[in-house]
């Protein structure tokens, strides 16, 4: 590891095998926890190449727990996080909207790092059940149309990195790594990622794969379509700049999808939001990211999705499946 720090702190690059190698050895407990850290820190000091990054994530899939539920055609909306902008929590709440709108969901998430509340914060608060049980999860997307992977007990050999990530509470290059290593490997994907450099390096890794996918970046810096302004999108067959009025939609202030400081606060809003009671740039905001999940799926346009996930928001559909999620986890 110190020959390997030296080289990184000299600004050289290592290759797709040796960041694999890395990974492997810090599942099997071969560094002290300062070395991980010190690994840690170097990638939030410079860029990451795409070698690097295909190495971490190759090590983290082939490490994982894996979910066999190819029969289902899945989606996976799932955010990179580490924004900064504590906002609400709308890749879960469009993940309900999607399930909703007849889209089966493999929702892959983790409790925040770098922001208040993340997915499994505002989902285990609500009473949802984690679990690696294939049955469980098989019976979630039948019964439901949406199943919740939480990383930690999909990818066991990261319990070494869990506590130094949470006592740095900033972003890492785990953040990049999460929607990329879904255990499921969903044939569908929308990403919302934290600036514009992994928008690139993900279009780049999505070439390769047979995935349908969309990678999405807010101008002004959040890791989803946040009608605040415009919106870099990157899918197989198009590259746009989306601006909130391609949906008809007028542009929303900053302050108006914050999430709150406390898991409390976030689940709070979540029920209201789900619950048909969320505002106008709540609601716009949340279906204009389910709307381009359903779009990729069923091969419609975006405002074709977004129409179908208001539907679904609006007439209780995405309430539904959340209550009857809820219900499934006390059996």
């Amino acid at each position: 590891m110190k020959q390997l720090l030296n080289r990184l702190i000299n600004q050289e690059s290592i290759s797709s095998e040796e960041a694999k190698n890395v990974l492997v050895n810090i599942s099997k407990g071969d560094y002290n926890q300062s070395q991980i850290a010190s690994f840690l820190t170097v990638y939030m000091m410079r860029g990451i190449t795409i070698e690097e990054l295909k190495g971490f994530r190759d090590a983290l899939l082939e490490l994982c727990i894996p979910v066999d539920l190819d029969g289902y055609n899945t989606i996976d909306l799932c955010g990179t996080g580490g924004d900064g902008k504590d906002t609400f929590n709308i890749s879960t709440l469009s993940s309900f909207v999607t399930a909703g709108a007849g889209v089966h969901v493999t929702k892959h998430g983790n409790y925040g790092v770098s922001s208040a509340c993340g997915s499994s914060n505002v989902m285990e608060h609500l009473g949802i059940k984690f679990t690696n049980d294939i049955d469980f999860l098989k019976r979630s997307i039948d019964e439901v149309g949406i199943c919740v992977l939480h990383a930690p007990l999909f990818h066991p050999a990261m319990k070494n990195v869990a506590p130094i990530r949470k006592e740095l509470g900033v972003k890492t290059f785990f953040n990049m790594l999460g929607p990329m290593v879904n255990p499921a490997l969903p044939k569908n994907q929308m990403v919302g990622v934290f600036n514009l450099e992994l928008l690139r390096l993900y279009g780049y890794l999505y070439q390769e794969s047979d995935k349908k996918y969309v990678v999405v970046h807010a101008l002004d810096g959040y890791d989803e379509i946040s009608l605040t302004g415009k919106t870099k999108v990157i899918s197989n067959t198009s590259e746009i700049l989306f601006e909130p009025k391609d949906l008809g939609l007028n542009k929303i202030e900053q302050n108006e999808i914050f999430g709150g400081n406390t898991v409390q606060q976030a689940a709070r809003l979540f029920i209201k939001i789900i619950n048909g009671n969320g505002s106008e740039a709540h609601n716009n905001v949340v279906c204009a990211n389910a709307g381009l999940a359903i779009a990729t799926v069923k091969q419609v346009s975006h405002k074709e999705g977004f129409e179908l996930a208001k539907e679904s928001l609006l007439s209780g559909k995405a309430k539904e499946r959340l209550n009857k999620l809820v219900e499934l986890s006390k059996k």
